[in-house]
């Protein structure tokens, strides 16, 4: 059953907020086979992890946005012109790194400012469900994984299937957390 984000109380918001992105990101990434399905996802289907990471979480919690919005367009700004290009640089430096301490240790410093990159992200997308219209998510796992999957554009099959990897992890609520 789906309810409009004016009847969403406002405990479900607090509890978002006691169960904090950057943590639930951490520890669901840390889970088998689910660094791999984010970053297939991401190298073959374009999908931002960051994104695909916060809609989890929404997920989680038995919620989802209710409409795409302009301030997340504003956060794949972010993503494209200072997550991305940090990424592309520290991955055109694994090989040199492997031979070159100089490099390596550059290249560490990368993945540590891709990693700030990737947590400021994810502070702006926690922010952005924080202020938006959130609604509770019919969330049989079937049901969940077609609604991400639109979320997200994806219709390739594997892409899906390597999704369906994700959404069996999440066990999401039959009601909101």
């Amino acid at each position: 059953m789906d309810t409009d984000s004016t009847e969403l109380p406002s405990v479900l918001r607090a509890r978002l907020t006691q169960n904090p992105l950057w943590d639930f990101a951490v520890a669901f990434y840390g889970q088998p086979d689910i660094e791999a399905a984010c970053l297939t996802l991401q190298d073959e289907a374009g999908v931002d992890v960051c994104e695909l990471l916060w809609h989890c979480w929404l997920m989680w919690h038995g919620l989802t946005l209710t409409t795409s919005t302009e301030a997340l367009s504003s956060i794949g700004t972010w993503q494209r012109e200072v997550t991305v290009p940090l990424r592309q640089l520290r991955r055109q430096l694994k090989a040199q790194a492997n031979t070159n301490d100089r490099v390596a240790k550059l290249r560490e410093t990368l993945k540590q400012a891709e990693l700030q990159a990737e947590r400021e992200t994810l502070a702006r997308l926690e922010n952005l469900a924080l202020q938006s219209d959130l609604r509770v998510l019919s969330c049989e796992a079937q049901g969940a994984g077609k609604h991400l999957a639109q979320m997200l554009q994806l219709q390739k099959k594997s892409h899906l299937s390597t999704l369906q990897t994700l959404i069996a992890r999440l066990d999401p609520p039959t009601s909101p957390r």
